[in-house]
C-alpha cells in the first residue's frame, strides 16, 4: 500500500507539473506579438506598393527625407516603444505631445509629411487597417535601402500607441554632449549591446545636425583661447566655423553628419571618425573609447560587417516594446490618437 501511495504521489506531481507547463506556455503565447511579413496581404494587398510609390516620390523631391524618417523612427521607438507616439501633434486635449519635447522640436517635417501622404492613400484603399507605426517602420527600411544601405525584414502588425506625452521623452534619447558611458548605459537599459549601439549610430552616415548641437566644439564660448577640440580635424573645424558663423541668429543652420558622402548610406561615417571628422562630440568620442573604438575600426574597414549588424539591430529596434491588439489602435490620422487615454 505504501508503494502504491508513493506512485500516486509521483503521478499527481507529474500531472501538476504538466499543467503548470501548459499554463506557462499558453501565457507566453498570449503575449507573443502576432506579427508577420505579409500581415496586410489580405486586408490591404497594395500596402507595399503604396509605401514604395510615396517613398520614392518624396525622396526624389527632398533627398534629406531618408535621414528624416530614420531619425523620427528611432526617436519614436526609444520612447515607450515603436508606437508612432512621436507622430502625434499637441491639441487641446493633449497640450504637450511627445513631438513637442525639446529634443524632438528639431525633427524634420519631411518625415511627418511622408507618413501623412502614405496614410491618406491607404485610408482610401483600406480604411482603418494599416497602423501609422507600420508605415513609419516600413518607410524607414525602404529609405535605408534606397540610399544604398542594407535591406532587412520588417515584420508588420504593430498598433499605434494610446499615449503621447513630452514628459515621457527625457532620459530615453542620447544627447550630443553625453559621455560614451552614459550612452552605452542608456542603450543597455533598453536591451542593446555596445556593438548594436555603435551599429545604430552609423545611421549618422546620412542626414545633418544643427550648428547648435556642436557649437561648443568649434567656438570659444568660454574665452579660453581654445576654439577647437583637440581630437577634431583643424581644417574641418575651420570650415564648420565659417558655415555656422551666424547660427545664433539663424537656428536652422546645419551641417552634414558625414561630410564626405552625406546622401549615401555607407560606412564613410566610421572612416570619418578615424580622421577626426566626427561632427558631434558623442560621435567622435566613440573613436576614443576602448570599448567602441575596435567596432568603429571594424566597420570602417568592412562595410559588409556594418550593414549586417545595422540590419539586425534595426530589426530589433522595430520590435522594441511594440503594441498589439488591445494595447493600441489603428489611428484614423497619424497625428491624432482616436481616444485619449487617461494616465
Amino acid at each position: 500500500m505504501a508503494g502504491l501511495s508513493q506512485n500516486i504521489r509521483i503521478i499527481f506531481s507529474l500531472i501538476i507539473l504538466i499543467i503548470v507547463q501548459i499554463v506557462t506556455i499558453h501565457a507566453k503565447n498570449v503575449n507573443v506579438p502576432k506579427l508577420s511579413k505579409d500581415y496586410y496581404k489580405k486586408t490591404c494587398p497594395r500596402f507595399d506598393d503604396v509605401v514604395i510609390q510615396h517613398v520614392t516620390i518624396k525622396q526624389q523631391e527632398t533627398p534629406s527625407t531618408a535621414a528624416a524618417v530614420l531619425r523620427v523612427f528611432f526617436h519614436d521607438c526609444m520612447v515607450d516603444g515603436c508606437d508612432a507616439s512621436t507622430l502625434v501633434a499637441s491639441n487641446a486635449f493633449n497640450p504637450k505631445a511627445e513631438r513637442d519635447a525639446d529634443i524632438n522640436l528639431s525633427l524634420p517635417g519631411d518625415a511627418f509629411d511622408l507618413v501623412t501622404r502614405i496614410k491618406t492613400s491607404l485610408e482610401i484603399q483600406c480604411p482603418g487597417v494599416v497602423s501609422c507605426t507600420d508605415i513609419l517602420a516600413t518607410s524607414a527600411r525602404n529609405l535605408v535601402k534606397m540610399t544604398g544601405g542594407p535591406f532587412y525584414e520588417m515584420l508588420l502588425g504593430r498598433k499605434d500607441g494610446l499615449v503621447s506625452q513630452a514628459s515621457r521623452v527625457k532620459g530615453n534619447l542620447a544627447l550630443p554632449n553625453m559621455t560614451i558611458t552614459e550612452i552605452i548605459d542608456q542603450f543597455k537599459q533598453k536591451g542593446f549591446t555596445i556593438q548594436e549601439m555603435v551599429a545604430l549610430v552609423g545611421a549618422h552616415t546620412i542626414g545633418f545636425s544643427h550648428c547648435k548641437q556642436f557649437s561648443n566644439r568649434i567656438f570659444d564660448h568660454n574665452k579660453s583661447g581654445q576654439t577647437t577640440e583637440p581630437k577634431m580635424n583643424p581644417k574641418y573645424a575651420e570650415g564648420l566655423r565659417k558655415l555656422c558663423a551666424n547660427y545664433t541668429k539663424d537656428p536652422t543652420m546645419a551641417a552634414f553628419n558625414d561630410v564626405m558622402t552625406p546622401g549615401k548610406f555607407d560606412n564613410m561615417y566610421y572612416r570619418n571618425l578615424q580622421r577626426g571628422l566626427g561632427l558631434l562630440s558623442s560621435d567622435q568620442a566613440m573613436y576614443e573609447d576602448s570599448r567602441t573604438k575596435p567596432i568603429v575600426d571594424l566597420y570602417a574597414a568592412n562595410e559588409t560587417a556594418f550593414f549586417n549588424d545595422f540590419a539586425k539591430a534595426m530589426e530589433k529596434v522595430g520590435l522594441f516594446q511594440i503594441k498589439t491588439d488591445k494595447d493600441g489602435e489603428v489611428r484614423h490620422r497619424c497625428d491624432q490618437i482616436n481616444h485619449i487615454k487617461e494616465v
